[in-house]
């Protein structure tokens, strides 16, 4: 087993994530099967119950497991299945230790931090590492760790011990460390002090960083590279790696290749030497690279724009929907579009708005209305739902494209009883416990009482129903697929008590639970496209392989579902034929 360990220094948010998933994805080019783990030095179990304008959306994996935003990066750039697992928390391995000691397991001695919770970082790393994450359903053969936050901060310290054990336990030619580190330019001057000094920190924290990643406004200079190799001490100068700002993170992979970086990884892990390839996953590894490379780099010959309205309640921080954004990214280039989000606080929306913060009221709406798609993500709580209601009617009434993904799809359905179905006053409980129309009820098996972990969580089958030959979606994910799986994250749910009437009045739920209870996919007949979704699309979509709603969503905004449709038809029959996996669109 190889380990490439990616830390960061100086500030945190530089990059490692996107340096570590790059690196994933260049030795994936190789053959090499890889897996990744995410340490993150908080005391929380898992991201579930921290707020998205606070740390970043929550990830939600096929197991179920609620983990940081980098294990969606990880997932969408080497195409593998991630668990819960993968994700190292704090407060999850101490957990782990303390539930051993009452176990009874170190009967009899003193459970420290070093060796014990040291030796159970490096036990769960180890185990992970070696589980399958991809659809050889082989042993990975190299695991990349990514260590959350900034080295040197108090709480990573046991992890950075941990780590440091690992390289020994792993032995030569099989641990190598990235560091990531800023270079700032200061009246046009590459400074590489913060650098020396981040690496000195590491050393004296007992790491050994193989490798430094400079991250930069611009190129790093021949004259800069050589003065951090020298006062860094790293073996030569191709040990330093520039990452300066690219005009998309789909870039990076290949700014790393540019320098040399694959083939300096291979010098070190000795990975010719050590690890056997099988040819046909090498051959896989490089189209997979083609494909890649074709797409990112044909965006920038492409100049036609969508504007899609994310009307959202965390949009103060981007990264609260990091993976809509990625899979709107997805979409976008497989449409051949260049994406422009336009970010609408839902609060500005509303009525209300109008008098005490006028020009957001207008501004909001006059970015609603100029769009050409709408979509509503998921979210928590009353602030902005009206704001979103009145999205969605808009959408509605006005033949605008829309998703709405988990309180997207109650908002939408919400709209339509109240003004289509007339019935005054619908609502969710979650906005309303009193409503006169209970649209949208909790689930009976969900714990109101405890939150972490008891949502209705992870990869769950939805079933097609009879009759929705016509939808567009459908199509999309294929008319001969009677179900499909996808990750969920939610605790309430539509009331089946109203389902027959709001399909009697024209709008259908063509996908339901594997029982057909629970509505899953809301979709409006004669409308260019009107869908929503009860489970997260967004968690499964991939560079290569966009999300079927998203890919539907972003074609129709952009005019051009029809030709997307036909290609993917085409894409599809040739999957069948030859047995081929993540063809571009």
């Amino acid at each position: 087993m190889k380990y490439v360990l990616v830390s960061g220094g100086v500030i945190s948010g530089i990059g490692k994530g996107v340096i570590a998933s790059s690196t994933g994805l260049l030795l994936k080019t190789l053959g090499a099967r890889v897996t990744s783990v995410k340490i993150d030095p908080y005391m929380n179990v898992d991201a579930g119950t921290m707020a998205p304008t606070e740390h970043g959306e929550v990830f939600v994996l096929n197991d179920g497991g609620e983990a940081d935003l980098d294990l969606g990066n990880y997932e969408r750039y080497l195409g593998v299945t991630l668990g819960r697992d993968n994700n190292i928390t704090t407060g999850k391995v101490y957990k782990h230790v303390i539930e051993k000691e009452r176990r009874g397991d170190y009967l009899g001695r003193t459970v420290q931090i070093v060796p014990h919770l040291t030796d159970a970082i490096q036990d769960w790393i180890e185990r992970v590492a070696r589980t399958p994450a991809d659809d050889t359903n082989e042993q990975p053969d190299v695991c990349v760790i990514e260590l959350g936050g900034t080295l040197g901060d108090i709480e990573s310290a046991p992890f950075v011990e941990a780590l440091r054990q690992l390289r020994r336990r792993a032995g030569k030619d099989n641990f190598l460390q990235i560091h990531v580190s800023l270079v700032p330019v200061i009246g046009n001057e590459l400074k590489t002090k913060p650098t020396q000094q981040a690496i000195r920190d590491a050393r004296s924290a007992g790491l050994s960083p193989d490798l430094i990643a400079c991250r930069c406004e611009k190129p790093l200079d021949r004259a800069t590279i050589e003065k951090i190799a020298m006062f860094c001490q790293v073996e030569s100068s191709e040990h330093v790696i520039g990452v300066h700002n690219v005009n998309s993170t789909y870039h990076v992979p290949m700014l790393l290749e540019q320098q040399g970086y694959l083939r300096v990884l291979g010098d070190i892990l000795k990975l010719q030497q050590t690890v056997q390839i099988p040819r046909e996953l090498y051959a896989k590894g490089q189209s997979t690279w083609k494909q890649w490379k074709t797409l990112t780099t044909s965006q920038e010959h492409t100049f036609d724009t969508v504007d899609i309205a994310l009307v959202g309640k965390y949009v103060t921080l981007h990264d609260s929907y990091l993976s809509v954004i990625k899979s709107l990214e997805h979409a976008s280039m497989a449409a051949r579009r260049k994406l422009n989000i336009i970010w609408v606080d839902a609060s500005h929306l509303e009525h209300s708005s109008r008098d005490t913060h006028p020009q957001e009221y207008h501004k909001a709406w006059h970015d609603v209305t100029t769009a050409h798609g709408i979509l509503v993500p998921g979210g928590f709580g009353t602030r902005g739902t009206e704001g979103m209601i009145l999205a969605a009617e808009w959408a509605r009434t006005k033949n605008v494209p829309y998703l709405g993904i988990c309180l997207g799809m109650q908002i939408a359905v919400i709209e339509y009883a109240r003004h289509v179905c007339g019935l005054e006053g619908a609502n969710s409980v979650e906005l309303d416990d009193k409503a006169a129309h209970p649209i949208v009820v909790y689930m009976p098996e969900i714990d109101k009482v405890n939150l972490g972990g008891t949502m209705r969580l992870g990869s769950r089958p939805t079933l097609f129903q009879d009759k929705s030959e016509w939808s567009k979606l459908r199509a999309l994910y294929g008319i001969e697929r009677t179900s499909i799986d996808e990750r969920h994250r939610h605790r309430y749910e539509i009331n089946p008590e109203y389902i027959d009437r709001l399909q009697s009045a024209g709008i259908h739920f063509i996908g339901k639970d594997d029982k057909g209870e629970r509505m899953e996919i809301v979709e409006l007949p004669d409308h260019p496209w009107f869908v929503g979704v009860q489970f997260h699309p967004e968690y499964l979509s991939r560079v290569l392989a966009p999300s079927k709603p998203f890919l539907g969503f972003v074609s129709s905004a952009a005019g051009v579902f029809d030709e997307v449709m036909k290609s993917s038809q085409a894409t599809e029959a040739d999957k069948l034929t030859n047995g081929v996996d993540n063809i571009v669109i």
